[in-house]
């Protein structure tokens, strides 16, 4: 079915101009070429066809526009065309001549002729005519070639074509998506010429034309990276995959962090909780927590992981909370939570952040919530940074509902759910056994047996559960379901299914299914819960041969990618929500396994024959290693195929017999004769004939297949569910076309080519019409009986995603504006990752194929397609990507083997051709083989048309010869220990290959050598190896002295071909460099930069191709360089080179390094650095700058590398290499004029900066109020907002203000705090205004820039810009909303992160090259780049064409010997006085066994050393150090800073747990002023002094002279210019007697905090700041073990010495005494029963603590017998503390067990626990209820205890909050709760206390006594007389308790004692009675 548009002419046309045209039908456009200076007739002469999967209705219609097109600017419409299919559906052939309409649907002259057909769906394939294909192969073969040439290329040829040439297009088939033109359009017959830049972005194909007419533009090298095989389209190949290695089953390092912080509303009486922590099996537990429900630990927990991914991600991490008794009983579990590691892994940042775990009982499901656990759980991969949200006084109020641990979009109440895991039986199963017991049985007993025992075993959320043992079956049917409960949705993603085999030793997998339960449901409005089959999944594993120990195991695992087909399996899934209120549910979630109902044999699908063929074309690349014995390659899909291993032999029938196929027994096997079955058809032919392998050169073989091809064919029968690959195919094609295009727009911005803009929106154009080509696609065969729920809930699904991803992508296009691609490629890059995961298929049909290469009978190599890339359809969209192409396919080696520099080698790459489909459909099958082969059948298939050929004799074949032009590499990959390589490269072309020559001792050679392959045959037909030449592989190696050369990487490449008919001239020739990207395994390893031509030798031989001209270099004998069309244009530059010093060179071969001496080398030319005498004394050059000259390309892009080397000059001329840097990127060296044209240049006139208002501040507090709420963005200057801050803060008088802060009571501890808070405040701003971003962007382009700077500049500039913005007003919005008033205090900045990242590593005129040396580590190795650093080299360049512009030359002050580094300072040493501040460490990895650690500072500068070990901190991972050193050093000699974090241990030595480096030089020089930060205001004295011995004024004049800045200009007062800018600020200040005294400082502190406005000098300066900075150890890298807030200043010792250091001493806790009078309580529940009178009474007494049950417990007296529930006590508690306001809490010190060596400190929240009980004398005392009230935050006591509510207690009823520490004295009723057997809270009682705060002088002033005592005594209570029986009648009493309680007790021990009595008195007694016996007395 398809429709044909042949658009002829269109006439009447005025003016003269460029024409095209675009014709739309079903939302898919097209264009046609561009017409060059049409004049009045535009002779297009073009035939378009859309492939159409549903029938065309009659009132559809066709769309042609005709436009003027433009290089520059948008096509402008001339006039369109519409017209209604009706006629064309029911003709199928129509003509029309008509006039055009324009914009305003008036009819114009113009007019145009058009031919439309139309070809109906008949149904069936093949019974089309073929007459109306215009592109049918065997039609047009001869008249292809004619036009060959003539592609886009109107500048090539005169742009006529007789119209007889139907160049005819076909929709979408380009696999190869090089087409790169924006539309979805390939051309079957038009070539793209390959130096077409590989990103020809078209919006309206609107820059096509500059290419081709006004010739090449110096930019087009075609940036190949990634797309260096795309730059030709074709239909006959497929792309190849660049990255080899397999990465999937590698163990990585993974860190597992999870800091339990406390637990809330725990179910349970009187408790004492411990939370258990399981990441896996490993267990770790917090310590108990006496007697409470909320208990708090602050616990920090690392689990440290080495696994592979997928192992990590499935591991369960189980936090549980035990009720822990004693010694002798484990707990009894309180409640538990499961999540699994993938899940955290896949959050934002790898984290969860202070989030509550909601516990849940799994053993009583009806049960509910069990209480809350908050926690911090993040999870680290190697190389990951995680931003750990900064950890400050945590105040805010914790709302747990709105901080649950759940991922986004997961309900906060989730149901308990029963999973059904429906397993019903598997097919195809390997041998487990060996066959030897089995033969001997046989021989016994004759029967004859399966030789495995399988079962399945199911694994979710941390339990699993197993089906029954077949025993000895092949084909076992189970019919049983494997049934798990867990909570709806489930935190763990992946379910496990594993078939294994049953032995008596061990049982081993056969193979693992992971169900990705995301993928099988979708939690959306519509959504569904999770379904599954019943449907057939695919097992992949090691391979089938039985062996004892099977060195591939982890594969059956499901680890790494399976290697051969080992079964598959029929399941289903079922998901159930419980209804908990149910009676009859058994309430526990043990896994249970009971029977399930069969289901039918045809319910997964009919069965059907499927067809496969495949044809090898090209086998070379064969590694050596694997001996020259025959080679044959085996094909195979499922077990069909598979001779060697596929099964045992005898029950060969019964597993190919499919049911419904019981005839054909022998169906595959390929038996002697090669029957054929019983329809005459075919047997199979699965592998290729044995070949010996021929020597290609040292490392490689090939196969000499020359013009016969083997094939293969092969039936199978799978169930028909083709549906759903052709779903997965269409979304994959989709997803492949938009990933191809965003690499091309992130190309373009990487290249700055012009108007990336444009082709992402040709991009988003192609997404949208793709997404409603599914739309209309994927709704088929709804009625198909065998589609499961899934089947038809996923296409449902898949519809509304691609639906709205189509509509989204329309509405984004719009939004594409230059300065929003960056932002909208993101959100592209979404759109990808959401295709990819749709298209992934959850329920397998048709299993893989493999590819072996087999030599001996052995396995060697393998490749393995997915069987949907392979799938035939006549739906060009559902086509499989590599159905009917020609694939290059690299074969690996499997499982572990391929891991690491053995995966690197290609085993053998194979030309493969493949075609799936089924049997019926088989006709086309060989459609798309390079033509020019003769079929060669087997002997039952001569003169059957469909019978397949055996092999494949190519009679047609082509003599070429291939050129590369090796010009250069860059950032190779270091093979040698010196840091360097000896690299050459190896091209191979088909079975030929050639080597470049070794340069040695480099990582970026310029070969510059072309590199000639004569005589290449090429089979096939001349136009199709035009269009689709094999690829070039190129190698590079690392020539070695001894032994063979090491591979370094691997790249491909596509050839451009010129056919001997065409001419070798422009645009087409000679073909431009291109970069391509090397791969070494799956990393990256440098770029080629390389062309390659394939030309074709005529009849008349070689003299016809172009002379192989250029110079042959003498000097390196035969060796031809790249000619001179190819190799890039020169111009002569100058590379000025600034030298500044070396720095931290290590030894070399154990000598330290003495006379270092720098050589910088750039193409050939260098220059010396002079030689640093003594390296310890001074390591800095004399001679700072040298320059040399140079000739480089002229665009930037082809520059060479520049190569830092170092050597060591030792004795008799020897020279040692000590390192070696290559600069890659020249680019950022490279000097540009600044324009002075720009705004901030224009230095006439004044600016002022920041004008103060004269308005009054009321009014001017209202408009910064608007400003800051509404969301418009603020246009005053910031600081503005800053001043009106400061005005606020200054002359506020009128505004209501809570109490100003006392300046005494300040300190910098306050500031700190404060600057956290609006840290937070900022980053909310962000979060909130992230949506309004875009507009912002908008008013930054137009006004935030100053001036052109450098594009990375500008970026920089915007950010900052933005975060200014979000500042300002984040900033005054925190100040000015009226709810949250924030005391007025100083703030300085907080930095996330080091502060070098903020400034750019302070490389703003001075850079850091590290120095390198030894081998480039692999992964394996665990190395890092960080240990082959041997060194620093700091230093700059500047490059420039000569000669230099006058302009700099002249500039005042010029001095030539610096060149372009004028003004910078002298690199004589110079003594600096460093002054470190640590503030303190956040999240320390544990260190001791305990999980805790006792951290102290360490500090190294040169030879100074610092250990604080005295000052440990004992026990704490969060310690506050609060301390400041002072470090005298002398720069370069001590110039790098190391902070280290060790742990303190009483025995052995100290370990490290981290540590940070900074580079103080580069601070200490730069421009941002590191030194010492500027404060935001102003003061003398304070808490806010000024603490940089320069005043601001001081500062400013020195700027201003270093600058050669006009200024500084005071006055008047408030007033001061620089430049041409005026800052204006307050003019007098306060000093510590409240004094005013004029002063300039302020207005030039505000110049300095602008600095960046002034002209050609501006720059930010460093403000005031803390930084955060991570600490690293060397034994864990890439790791953070922790944070460190620090900040450095630094003062030259030749300036006045600064004041004293700041005290940032920690708060030391403040003391206070907390007095708590429990008065009387009320309604206690009554526990005893009395003894005579049977009525109720309870002994009440009250107990209280403050810090924990063991420290300070407080018991009343019994109040006894209360039958009322009324208690009386009059009694006084007295709780001392000490107290940390800024934190709110209670530090506590005390030793943490008998054997601790010191005190630990503990912070605990101040909260006050009350506790009611009932005394017992001789049993426990009962606990009856208890309240919390946290001081700082409690309800109002009630006033009476009628009022007093449980609800106050629960927070259901608004109560007004109190603190005790603002209130000092509270009164009132607070209710006492307990939970009932329901886990209900009930009200147990009421207590009136009294709650008195004093600090520890008022207390001391003022005493009382504790009890009743004096001082102060309170009187006795009141009781009546029931509880003073006790006192009245003792022994009444005494007998009533005894008696009543222990009577039975008394009896026994009476009776007892008699007893004993009468024994004691019978042994008294018995010897005299014997004696008198005896004697007869």
């Amino acid at each position: 079915m398809a429709l044909l548009v042949h658009l002829k002419t269109v006439s009447e046309l005025r003016g003269r101009g460029d024409r095209i045209a675009k014709v739309t039908f079903r939302g898919q456009a097209f264009y046609s070429r561009v017409l060059e200076n049409c004049e009045d007739v535009a002779d297009f002469d073009e035939t378009f066809r859309w492939p159409v999967a549903s029938n065309i209705d009659s009132n559809e219609i066709l769309e042609i526009q005709i436009f003027n097109y433009s290089k520059v600017f948008s096509n402008k419409l001339i006039g369109t065309f519409r017209m209604v299919l009706q006629k064309v559906v029911e003709e199928n052939h129509v003509e029309v001549s008509d006039t055009l309409i324009d914009d305003n649907n008036a009819i114009i002259k113009t007019s145009l002729c058009v031919e439309v057909r139309y070809q109906a769906t008949d149904g069936t394939v093949g019974s089309w005519d073929d007459g109306d294909f215009l592109g049918d192969e065997s039609l047009h073969e001869e008249e292809k070639d004619s036009q060959e040439t003539d592609g886009l290329l109107p500048g090539s040829r005169p742009s006529s074509r007789t119209p007889g040439e139907k160049s005819f297009r076909r929709a979408g088939r380009s696999v190869f998506s090089a087409m790169k033109l924006g539309k979805n359009r390939t051309h079957k017959e038009e070539p793209q010429r390959q130096d077409e830049p590989a990103v020809l972005e078209m919006e309206d194909l609107d820059r096509l034309a500059i290419r081709l007419g006004d010739g090449l533009d110096p930019d087009s090298v075609s940036l190949a990276s990634v797309t260096a095989l795309t730059t030709n389209v074709s239909n006959k190949r497929s792309k190849p995959d660049i990255k080899m290695e397999p990465c999937a089953g590698r163990p990585m390092d993974y860190q597992v962090s999870i800091t339990v912080i406390e637990a809330r509303q725990l179910v349970g009486l009187n408790m004492d909780p411990v939370v258990c922590v399981e990441v896996g099996d490993d267990k770790k537990c917090t310590s108990m927590k006496e007697s409470t429900n909320c208990p708090y630990y602050n616990e920090y927990f690392v689990f440290d992981f080495h696994v592979s991914p997928d192992v990590m991600f499935d591991k369960i991490i189980k936090i549980s909370v035990i009720h822990s008794k004693n010694l002798l009983r484990s707990g009894t579990l309180v409640g538990s939570f499961k999540m699994d590691v993938g899940t955290v892994y896949s959050q934002p940042e790898h984290q969860f952040h202070h989030k509550w775990a909601i516990l849940s009982d799994p053993d009583d499901i009806s049960a509910g919530l069990k209480g809350y656990v908050k926690c911090d759980i993040a999870v680290v991969g190697k190389g990951d940074n995680i931003k750990t949200p900064h950890k400050a006084n945590e105040t805010d109020e914790d709302d747990i509902e709105g901080n649950l641990l759940l991922p986004e979009g997961v309900p906060a109440e989730r149901q308990w759910a029963r999973f059904y895991v429906k397993i019903y039986r598997a097919e195809g199963l390997p041998r487990m056994n060996t066959s030897l017991m089995a033969n001997v049985k046989k021989a016994f007993i004759g029967e004859n047996k399966d030789l495995v025992d399988p079962y399945v075993q199911v694994f979710f959320a941390g339990q699993k559960g197993k089906t029954s043992v077949q025993k000895s079956s092949y084909e076992p049917l189970w019919n049983e379901q494997v049934i798990f409960t867990d909570l709806f949705p489930p935190l763990c993603k992946r379910m496990k299914v594993q078939i294994r085999d049953s032995d008596k030793v061990n049982d081993v997998a056969i193979g693992t299914h992971f169900i990705d339960l995301r993928k099988i449901s979708n939690d959306g409005d519509k959504g569904f819960l999770p379904t599954l089959g019943p449907a057939w999944v695919n097992m992949y594993g090691s391979t089938r041969n039985y062996t004892l120990l099977d060195e591939h195991q982890d594969l059956n695992e499901g680890l790494g990618e399976g290697v051969s087909f080992r079964a598959r399996l029929m399941l289903g899934l079922a998901v159930e929500i419980l209804d908990t209120s149910n009676p009859e549910l058994t309430s526990s979630t043990e896994v249970q396994v009971e029977q399930a109902t069969p289901v039918s044999e045809s319910c997964t699908g009919k069965m059907e024959e499927f067809f496969l063929f495949g044809a090898f074309l090209e086998a070379s690349m064969i590694d050596r290693k694997n001996g020259d014995k025959p080679i044959t390659f085996e094909v195979t899909i499922g077990n069909y195929g598979n001779e060697v291993d596929g099964l045992s032999r005898p029950q060969r029938g019964r597993l190919r017999k499919e049911p419904g196929d019981e005839e054909e027994v022998d169906l595959i096997q390929n038996s002697s004769d090669d029957e054929a079955d019983e329809g005459g058809d075919l047997a199979s032919v699965s592998s290729t004939p044995p070949m010996r392998p021929q020597i290609t050169d040292r490392n490689y073989f090939h196969l000499p297949y020359l013009e016969r091809k083997p094939c293969i064919y092969m039936k199978s029968w799978w169930p028909d569910q083709r549906r759903r690959l052709y779903n997965a195919n269409i979304m994959d094609r989709i997803a492949d076309k938009l990933e191809e295009g965003l690499n091309d727009v992130q190309e373009m911005i990487k290249t700055e080519k012009s108007y990336p803009e444009r082709r992402l929106r040709g991009v988003l154009e192609e997404l949208s019409c793709g997404c409603y080509r599914f739309l209309s696609l994927a709704d088929k065969d709804q009625g198909h009986s065998s589609r499961t729920r899934l089947d038809r809930e996923r296409l449902k699904s898949c519809m509304r995603e691609l639906e709205s991803m189509g509509q989204q992508a329309k509405t984004l296009r719009a939004q594409v504006k230059k300065h929003t691609v960056r932002d909208k490629l993101r959100l592209c890059q979404n759109f990808l990752q959401k295709l990819r995961f749709l298209a992934d298929e959850p329920q397998h049909s048709i299993p893989d194929v493999f590819i072996w290469m087999m030599s001996n009978n052995k396995r060697i190599a393998y490749a393995r397609v997915p069987s949907k890339d392979l799938l035939f359809s006549i739906v060009e969209e559902e086509l499989g990507k590599d159905c009917a192409k020609v694939k290059t396919l690299f074969l690996k080696l499997p499982g572990k083997r391929g891991f690491g520099s053995a995966g690197w080698t290609v085993q053998a790459k194979l030309e493969l051709y493949l075609w799936l489909g089924l049997s019926k459909q088989r006709k086309d099958f060989l459609c798309g083989l390079p033509c020019g082969f003769e079929e060669v059948k087997a002997a039952q298939g001569l003169g059957l048309h469909s019978f397949p050929p055996i092999s494949l004799v190519y009679t047609k074949k082509q003599a070429f010869q291939l050129r590369a032009h090796m010009y250069q590499a860059r950032s190779l990959f270091a093979a040698d220990s010196s840091g360097l390589s000896d690299p050459f490269a190896r091209v191979f072309f088909i079975n030929q290959s050639q080597c470049t020559e070794v340069l040695n001792e480099t990582l970026c050679p310029t070969w510059d050598q072309m590199l000639v392959f004569d005589n290449l045959e090429l089979y096939g037909e001349a136009h199709e190896l035009r269009d689709d030449p094999p690829i070039i592989v190129i190698e590079i190696y690392d020539q070695d002295a001894m032994g063979k050369a090491d591979f370094m990487g691997r790249t491909f490449a596509k050839p451009l071909v010129k056919m001997a008919d065409e001419a070798y001239c422009p645009p087409r020739f000679p073909p431009q460099l291109e970069y391509y990207q090397i791969y070494r395994g799956n990393a990256t390893a440098g770029d080629l930069l390389a062309a390659f031509e394939l030309l074709q030798i005529g009849p008349a031989g070689k003299a016809d191709l172009p002379p192989i001209n250029g110079p042959v270099d003498m000097d390196r004998g035969p060796i031809m360089p790249v000619p001179v069309g190819i190799r890039p244009v020169l111009s002569k530059y100058r590379i000025e080179v600034l030298f500044w010093g070396l720095r931290d060179l290590k030894r070399v071969n154990l000598a330290q390094v003495d006379r270092p001496r720098v050589d910088i080398e750039c193409a050939g030319k260098g220059v010396q650095s002079s030689l640093i005498h003594n390296y310890k004394k001074n390591p800095n050059f004399n001679t700072l700058v040298k320059w040399f000259e140079v000739d480089l390309p002229e665009n930037e892009l082809l520059h060479p590398p520049l190569n830092i080397r170092v050597v060591d000059c030792r004795a008799f001329g020897r020279y040692t290499l000590v390192g070696s840097h290559a600069v890659s990127a020249l680019r950022r060296f490279i000097y540009r004029p600044p324009d002075r044209s720009a705004p901030n240049w224009n230095t006439t006139g004044e600016v002022v900066v920041n004008m103060e208002p004269e308005v009054p501040v009321k009014k001017l507090e209202t408009m910064v109020k608007l400003d800051a709420t509404s969301d418009a963005v603020i246009k005053v200057d910031v600081a503005d907002e800053e001043k009106e801050k400061k005005k606020k803060k200054k002359g506020n008088a009128e505004e209501p203000e809570e109490e100003e802060p006392d300046e005494s009571m300040l300190d910098w501890w306050s500031k700190y705090f404060a600057s956290i808070d609006t840290m937070k405040e900022q980053l909310r701003q962000q979060e909130v205004s992230g949506t309004d971003l875009e507009e912002k962007e908008e008013v930054d382009n137009t006004e935030g820039l100053k001036g052109p700077m450098k594009v990375k500049e500008k970026a920089k500039a915007a950010k900052e810009e933005k975060k200014k913005r979000t500042q300002g007003p984040g900033a005054s919005q925190g100040s000015e909303v009226p709810e949250k008033k924030k005391p007025k205090i100083d703030e300085l900045k907080v930095y996330s992160k080091e502060l070098e990242s903020e400034f750019d590593n302070f490389e703003d005129w001075l850079h850091t090259f590290n120095l390198l040396r030894g081998k480039t580590g692999d992964d394996e190795d665990g190395s890092t780049e960080e240990e082959r650093i041997v060194g620093r080299f700091k230093g700059s360049l500047c490059v420039y064409k000569v000669p230099l512009p006058e302009d700099v030359s002249r500039e005042a002050g010029y001095d030539p010997t610096y060149g372009m580094f004028q003004g910078i300072p002298s690199n004589d040493p110079i003594n600096v006085l460093v002054r470190v501040y640590v503030v303190r460490a956040t999240d320390l990895h544990p260190a001791d066994i305990n999980g805790k650690a006792d951290p102290y500072i360490a500090i190294r500068l040169g030879k100074t050393d610092i250990r604080d070990k005295e000052n440990y901190i004992s026990k704490q991972l969060n310690p506050v150090f609060g301390k400041s050193f002072d470090i005298e050093a002398s720069f370069p000699m001590e110039s790098m800073l190391t902070v280290a974090v060790y742990d303190w241990d009483l025995v052995g030595t100290d370990d490290l747990i981290g540590e940070t480096k900074i580079d103080l030089e580069n601070r200490f020089y730069s421009k941002h002023r590191a030194t010492c930060g500027i404060a935001q205001t102003y003061s003398i004295h304070g808490y806010n002094i000024w603490r940089d011995p320069m005043k601001p004024s001081q500062i400013l004049t020195r700027l201003c002279k270093e600058g050669k800045v006009d200024g500084p200009h005071f006055g008047p007062p408030g007033r001061v210019k620089v430049s041409n800018r005026v800052f204006t600020g307050p003019s007098e200040i306060e000093d510590e007697n409240g004094q005013r005294k004029p002063t300039e400082e302020h207005v030039a502190l505000s110049a300095l905090r602008h600095w960046e406005d002034i002209p050609r000098v501006g720059c930010r300066l460093v403000p005031e700041h803390v930084e955060t900075r991570p600490l690293l150890n060397p034994d864990k890298p890439g790791i953070e073990q922790g944070r460190l807030e620090l900040w450095v200043d630094m003062f030259p010792m030749d300036m006045p010495a600064p004041g004293t250091p700041l005290d940032i001493s920690p708060r030391k806790p403040k003391k206070y005494e907390l007095r708590v009078i429990v008065w009387n309580t009320d309604e206690v529940v009554l526990e005893d029963d009395d003894f005579f009178t049977g009525e109720k009474s309870s002994d009440i007494f009250v107990r209280g603590w403050l810090k924990g049950q063991q420290e300070d417990k407080q018991d009343t007296d019994v109040h006894y017998h209360s039958l009322t529930g009324e208690g009386n006590f009059n009694w006084r508690y007295l709780f001392p503390f000490d107290y940390l306001a800024a934190e709110e809490k209670i530090v506590i010190s005390k030793k943490e067990s008998m054997f601790s060596w010191d005190e630990t400190e503990y912070k605990i929240p101040a909260r006050l626990t009350l506790q009611i009980w009932d005394a017992d004398h001789f049993s426990a005392d009962d606990f009856l209820g208890a309240i919390e009230l946290d001081l700082n935050r409690f309800p109002r006591g009630a006033k009476t205890a009628k009022q007093c509510t449980m609800e106050m207690a629960t927070g259901e009823v608004d109560v007004p909050l109190v603190s005790i520490f603002k209130q000092k004295r509270v009164k009132g009723w607070w209710p006492l709760l307990a939970r009932d057997e329901n886990d209900e809270f009930e009200l147990t009682g009421k207590v009136e206390a009294e709650l008195h705060l004093l600090t520890a002088e008022e207390a001391e002033k003022n005493p009382v006594g504790l009890a009743r005592n004096e001082p102060d005594p309170l009187e006795k209570p009141k009781r009546p007389d029931t509880s003073f029986i006790w006192f009245l009648n003792p022994l009444k009493s005494a007998r009533y308790f005894l008696w009543h309680t222990y009577r039975w007790l008394l009896l026994k021990l009476l009776l007892l004692m008699l007893l004993l009595l009468l024994l004691a008195l019978f042994l008294y007694s018995v010897p005299g009675y014997l004696v008198k016996k005896i004697l007869g007395a």
